[in-house]
């Protein structure tokens, strides 16, 4: 197999445990490339010199057949944009806490290798959204996985969002922000701001608003084959677009819409993972949590 390797920075504690996850897949007779932003961080420790990397960007003819991602959640968001359309299955490889996407430990990794070389996975698709705007504001990866958010910039004052949901008038957000999360996205900034749960394979998009001024704003469930379209009024010129950990400054009179992108995220999962188990062990559901 053809295994690229993308990470987080790492301290020296974890080095070692990380030279022996590379050298597992290269014993094992597997071509490894590495991300050329992880590579600094594989360097500082004397870690893959020889190995060759890829721009973050994977294409085609780089013929990759899985990317480990070594790290947490956001490490996966960062492969996502790597993969793009390619839809290359992603096997996060947590070397912190439990992730809602990096269920794998690194303990684990080792036998990961093994099983999917082997084919004993599922392959999990992800719904991603999109982004469409004339400008390339996001540098050829206008898409996520988890969500997009239009915020408010600095300490300004509230914004007003006006959505449209298919072409038809939905409402004016008086508020911080507003969010789009997808199912997968629904277990991050969405449900801080009380937005619902939301099962992977749901087919929904969620409607977040962010601090909104009218208390009888509510989160809206929506189908994920609607398109939605948004513009803004602002006291102030600029507003502040993200894409997953992406961001950008947009003048506020940008005009916005987003909807379901043609390809999806494929997320590598072995027999006994359930999102059952990670939203219990996650959120804390059944225990007693009082001190």
């Amino acid at each position: 197999m053809r295994l690229a390797v993308h990470g987080k920075p790492f301290e020296q504690e974890l080095a070692g445990r990380v030279a022996d996850l590379l050298d597992a897949m290269m014993t094992g007779g597997h071509q490894v490339l590495i991300s050329q932003s992880y590579k600094p961080h594989l360097d500082k420790y004397g870690l893959a010199a020889d190995l060759p990397t890829y721009p973050d960007r994977l294409q085609a003819d780089h013929q990759v057949d899985f990317v480990f991602t070594l790290g947490g959640d956001g490490t996966i968001l960062d492969a996502v944009t790597h993969v793009g359309p390619l839809e290359i299955p992603i096997v996060g490889v947590n070397t912190g806490r439990l992730g809602f996407l990096a269920t794998i430990g690194l303990d684990e990794a080792r036998e990961a290798i093994d099983k999917v070389a082997a084919g004993q996975f599922t392959p999990d698709k992800r719904v991603l959204l999109r982004l469409e705007n004339h400008d390339d504001l996001f540098n050829g990866t206008p898409f996520a996985l988890n969500d997009f958010t239009i915020l408010k910039k600095d300490t300004s004052s509230m914004i007003v969002v006006h959505t449209y949901i298919d072409g038809h008038f939905l409402n004016s957000y008086w508020a911080d922000g507003l969010i789009v999360a997808t199912p997968t996205g629904s277990t991050g900034y969405s449900l801080s701001c009380g937005g619902p749960l939301v099962l992977p394979q749901s087919g929904n998009f969620v409607l977040t608003p962010v601090s909104p001024h009218n208390l009888n704003v509510r989160p809206l469930v929506l189908r994920d084959d609607s398109e939605l379209s948004f513009t803004i009024d602002a006291r102030v010129e600029k507003v502040l677009i993200s894409l997953d950990s992406r961001s950008v400054t947009i003048p506020a009179d940008t005009a916005l819409t987003v909807k379901k992108e043609k390809f999806k995220a494929v997320l590598v999962k072995f027999d006994g993972y359930h999102p059952f188990e990670t939203l219990r062990q996650k959120l804390y559901w059944g225990q007693d949590v009082r001190n």
